[in-house]
């Protein structure tokens, strides 16, 4: 404690990295940033946008940035983009931002950031254009934990041909993110087909009876196949298993 504090009085830590050292998280005026999760658990800490103001998100990310060297914003709209593109120009100005606006994600790094790096691939696989978005997010996180992501997209279940054209790379991926709407037909066929762990996506496309990611979802959680499920849209999630998964992997081979 006493070496964070002369830090802090030689003007080499700020009072919020301080913070995060001592306590795990960052206090800004919109609540507390968790600082220690990515090390407690594996996965980053996501800031997500949707319920708050952009200015709340933009503390966050500046908090993010300033203690852990990155953040991570999902569901961000471009107001929410924008507020934390204008803070972060003011307060880390060689920071490297990239956002996806189909996925609604920011990425931030600061110019120190060391990003991880896996010997690990996630590829996600899209059913059709609509899964994008969800599909995106996922590849996003996943990526942040160091994955190296590839994309296998429009092969869904109406025009089946499409997927057997592309086993090879399923087949050879190390996990799969499989991104499907209407009835969620696509990872259960998927997983028949491939011995590699498989996270099923069910996204919110389709509409009338079941719409809105709800037949994805029953449909999923009904396969006959072994697959792994998680919420409608929950891109974030589908990410970061796979992101663990991944680690797991990466592990295993480096002590090969």
């Amino acid at each position: 404690m006493r070496d964070i504090l002369d830090a802090v009085a030689d003007g080499e830590l700020s009072p919020a990295e301080a913070q995060a050292e001592l306590s795990g998280y960052a206090r800004t005026e919109a609540g507390r940033f968790d600082a220690a999760r990515e090390s407690r658990t594996g996965i980053p800490e996501a800031i997500l946008a949707a319920g708050k103001t952009p200015q709340e998100t933009a503390s966050m990310a500046a908090a993010a940035v300033e203690t852990t060297g990155a953040a991570l914003v999902t569901r961000a709209d471009d107001d929410a983009v924008d507020a934390c593109k204008t803070r972060l120009a003011d307060e880390v100005p060689d920071a490297d931002t990239e956002r996806d606006a189909r996925a609604r994600t920011l990425v931030v790094h600061a110019p120190e950031y060391e990003a991880p790096d896996l010997d690990a691939n996630v590829t996600v696989v899209t059913a059709g254009t609509s899964d994008a978005a969800a599909a995106g997010e996922a590849a996003v996180v996943a990526e942040e934990m160091g994955a190296i992501v590839e994309f296998v997209d429009d092969v869904g279940v109406a025009g089946i041909a499409r997927l057997f054209d592309r086993l090879e790379e399923l087949r050879a991926a190390d996990v799969l993110i499989v991104a499907a709407g209407r009835e969620g037909a696509l990872p259960t066929v998927a997983a028949g087909l491939v011995d590699v762990p498989l996270i099923g996506l069910p996204v919110s496309t389709g509409y009338g009876h079941g719409g809105r990611g709800e037949a994805a979802l029953a449909g999923m959680l009904q396969s006959c196949t072994p697959i792994t499920v998680v919420n409608v849209d929950a891109g974030f999630t589908a990410g970061s298993q796979a992101g663990l998964i991944a680690r797991t992997v990466s592990s295993a081979r480096s002590e090969s």
